[in-house]
């Protein structure tokens, strides 16, 4: 697998892919999941957000070093090498191999989901985004979209 291709499946963590995936990007999917821990998946959340802390939109809310930065894209790079190189190597090279650049980039979606579950599940994080709900129009809503 090249750079430019292994960039795509990371960077494509979060963008809408085919629902449904081939045996080999389940495989992978699964190996992906079951070969990293908790720290690795949070690592992974961390560089998203670092990466994502660069949007000139986001960039305001979030104050990432460079240095920062660069070493969430190290820890990253380790842990990518690992799990393709070592621990899912048979896995990624099948998909690769019969299912092409999307079982990569469903495999990595998935696991990118699995970080995010993670952060999600800390109450201070699920409180923080209920806040919302206190400036519904609730009325104008069930106008809009009645309840059964």
């Amino acid at each position: 697998m090249n750079k430019k291709s292994l960039a795509i499946a990371l960077c494509t963590l979060f963008t809408t892919l085919p629902a449904l995936a081939g045996p080999d990007a389940v495989a992978l999917t699964s190996c992906l999941t079951d070969n990293t821990s908790g720290k690795d998946r949070k690592n992974l959340a961390k560089w998203v957000f670092a990466a994502m802390s660069t949007h000139p939109e986001i960039r305001e809310f979030a104050v990432v070093t460079d240095k920062v930065r660069d070493q969430t894209s190290n820890t990253m790079g380790v842990l990518v090498t690992r799990l393709l190189s070592e621990d899912c190597a048979k896995q990624a090279q099948a998909a690769i191999r019969n299912e092409g650049q999307v079982a990569m980039q469903t495999a990595f979606r998935a696991l990118g989901g699995l970080a995010m579950q993670e952060l999600m599940s800390n109450p201070e994080v699920t409180a923080s985004f209920s806040t919302f709900e206190r400036y519904l129009d609730r009325r104008k809503i069930e106008a809009a979209v009645p309840s059964r």
